[in-house]
């Protein structure tokens, strides 16, 4: 199978990373993570002028009908630097929500993600409810007008920032019931909402939110009010897609910066790189960031399946490596560099904090793992 990139995907890898170069070395990013909301608006705007903010949209929708290998490539790149700008959030989770929504919902709010206009936050996760999707209590009581949102959100990457909010809410049933779950588009200035903003371990943003009679019209819900699980799990998976591959650009960098470090630190006189041991932990690293990125390439092409059964396994036997190289890498490069690479001043600790995150959001090896056992196994 051919794993090389097109003429025009080679086309927007170096222009994704000729423009990270020149923009988000280590100093930069420290900058842009204390202005206000966390990143940088003119970055984004950079994005946006390059047209990777609409890469994934239709050209009916104004964007460039790119597909998953052109997101794998910029997400890539995003894990090499660790931009924090909100480009999973935004335009892979919020993006993959209205690309399953209504022409009327794509064109009030494509329009303006595209020219870096508007970012949105995905508002899923309860207390309790760790990586299930389908464990969900806040409410969506149906009025005259729509609907009234009642519930707690935690920790929804950029929510402190974000235009529009993506709401899962329950209508119908019990808690953990997979039916009665409708994805509601909600205002973040809406009345009744409150929103508390914090930086994260990795550097990043998220924010917690309590909705309180909130109240939207009932051309706010993404598809089937009262089942939309599905579309959540797929846009899920999106996610998971997405985070393999910035996973393997961050496991590159970790390794690259890990591998000069120990080039050119003295122990005893000589570098430390010449100590056997040392050289077979990087040369474990390695095969551990080349199998992520087998996988990562593996999830990318099973995006477009049509068998979403298939689909959902095939990208959780890859969130399982991804997990599994994340720890050992990210570790890996702390321990080559020894007490400085857990300091803040020195990159490779962030690198193993993004890691670490990675391989947690949307499940971490363990839940995966299960997931694949339950199927019966990835080859079946």
């Amino acid at each position: 199978m051919d794993f090389d990139l097109s003429e025009e995907q080679r086309l927007l890898k170096d222009s994704i990373d000729g423009l990270l170069k020149s923009s988000y070395d280590f100093e930069a990013r420290k900058k842009y993570r204390a202005e206000p909301g966390g990143y940088s608006k003119a970055m984004w705007g950079k994005f946006a002028e390059q047209g990777l903010l609409g890469l994934p949209f239709s050209e009916e929708d104004g964007g460039f009908g790119a597909g998953p290998i052109e997101t794998m490539v910029v997400m890539e790149a995003i894990g090499r630097n660790l931009v924090v700008e909100p480009y999973l959030d935004t335009v892979v989770i919020g993006g993959g929500f209205l690309r399953r929504g209504s022409s009327d919902q794509r064109a009030a709010h494509l329009p303006r993600i595209i020219e870096g206009g508007k970012s949105m936050a995905f508002a899923q996760l309860e207390r309790g409810s760790r990586y299930d999707l389908g464990d969900v209590a806040t409410s969506a009581k149906k009025n005259a007008a729509g609907y009234v949102l009642n519930g707690e959100k935690f920790v929804a990457g950029h929510g402190d920032t974000a235009d529009t909010l993506i709401v899962t809410a329950r209508t119908a049933g019990g808690q953990r019931d997979a039916k009665g779950i409708g994805v509601f588009l909600v205002p973040a200035n809406a009345k009744g909402v409150d929103i508390r903003g914090y930086e994260t371990q990795d550097g990043s943003r998220a924010a917690d939110i309590k909705l309180t009679n909130v109240e939207i019209p009932a051309d706010a819900v993404i598809g089937d009010a009262e089942h939309g699980l599905p579309i959540v799990e797929q846009v899920a998976d999106d996610a998971r897609i997405a985070l393999c591959a910035e996973a393997v650009g961050a496991m590159e960098e970790a390794l690259k910066i890990s591998v000069e470090y120990i080039k050119e630190r003295k122990q005893f006189g000589v570098a430390i790189g010449s100590f056997q041991a040392l050289q077979h932990r990087a040369a474990d690293m390695f095969t551990a960031m080349e199998t992520a990125r087998s996988m990562s390439y593996l999830a990318s092409m099973a995006s477009s399946l049509t068998d979403l059964d298939e689909r959902a396994i095939t990208v959780a036997a890859a969130k399982v490596q991804i997990g599994r190289s994340a720890r050992f890498v990210g570790q890996g490069g702390v321990q080559l560099h020894g007490g400085i690479g857990v300091t803040m001043e020195y990159k490779i600790g962030h690198y193993f904090k993004r890691l670490t995150m990675i391989e947690q959001q949307f499940g971490d090896a363990d839940f995966h793992l299960n997931r694949v056992a339950r199927a019966g196994g990835l080859i079946r």
